[in-house]
């Protein structure tokens, strides 16, 4: 049985992301310890990039027809391709719709991927790198870097690997939906 699909998130679908955004935001706030402008919303630079620059490719997750996530990926014209942002809404993780989505997402864009995360953020810790050990279970690696133009901030975990085949091209990025099935637990 599906629990949700997986498609490439439409300018239609841009209000309902923004909304995910202030979500995801706020949870990484606990995290960084980042306030939220005067007007209630938080720094939006990646999610206008996500729908407006070459490169980049939106995803979003919906079950039962609303939305419980997004993706952002950039890098896909280029030789690796980077997790930018991942969410997905509390009443539907810890069900595997998380690692479905990443595993359908990572088959659509094969090859060499980065993924970053806060090292005080455990959940993503556990997350990314069980999702690492079961796309690439001997060929994956884990490094500190320093956030750029930020040297207040701890230090980004990133995870690279390899998956998928070397050679093998993405799929197109048309209006086909996905399902990504829940995986018992």
């Amino acid at each position: 049985m599906s629990d949700m699909s997986l498609r490439l998130a439409t300018a239609d679908d841009r209000p309902a992301v923004e909304r995910l955004w202030l979500m995801f935001r706020h949870d990484l706030s606990g995290f960084m310890g980042v306030l939220p402008n005067p007007d209630g919303t938080f720094r939006s630079e990646r999610l206008d990039a996500a729908f407006t620059e070459a490169g980049w490719v939106p995803y979003l997750f919906v079950r039962e027809e609303r939305p419980v996530g997004f993706a952002f990926v950039r890098g896909i014209d280029g030789p690796t391709r980077v997790m930018n942002s991942f969410f997905v809404v509390r009443g539907v993780r810890r069900e595997g719709l998380g690692s479905g989505a990443v595993r359908e997402i990572v088959g659509r864009h094969p090859g060499s991927w980065e993924i970053a995360f806060q090292y005080e953020n455990e959940p993503a810790v556990r997350f990314w790198r069980r999702v690492a050990a079961e796309l690439a279970p001997d060929a994956w690696s884990e490094e500190t870097r320093p956030v750029p133009d930020r040297p207040d901030h701890t230090p980004d975990v990133w995870i690279s690997f390899r998956a998928g085949s070397a050679a093998g091209e993405s799929l197109p990025h048309g209006d086909s939906v996905s399902q990504v099935s829940r995986r018992d637990r």
